[in-house]
């Protein structure tokens, strides 16, 4: 599970009778120097199923890969990401002398 920022909404055209009741969002992971610093995520972003609502600029804790359909058995979803939380805070605790992060 990664935590990851909301930066859009996909709109499909047509899309398979398995994907109503959702929304697709667009997010981009955090790493840990983004969630230290507060600095704007630098990675490649992920079309991520919501059901929850999250909005734009939302943290959100998403599951991927095969356990990302899982909440859905017996239904087939053809999904590889899914939304499982909404984040309201992101508390860290580390010893910052014990590691190095990289610059922004």
């Amino acid at each position: 599970m990664r935590i990851m920022k909301v930066i859009g909404t996909v709109t499909l055209n047509r899309s398979h009778p398995a994907m109503e009741g959702a929304r697709l969002r667009l997010a981009v992971p955090l790493s840990l120097a983004d969630l230290v610093n507060g600095t704007e995520p630098q990675a490649d972003t992920l079309v991520v199923w919501d059901q929850l609502g999250a909005g734009l600029d939302s943290q959100i804790a998403v599951s991927e890969g095969p356990e990302a359909s899982l909440p859905f058995r017996p239904d087939i979803k053809p999904l590889d990401a899914y939304n499982a939380a909404i984040l309201d805070e992101v508390h860290l605790r580390f010893d910052p002398d014990s590691f190095e992060l990289p610059e922004p």
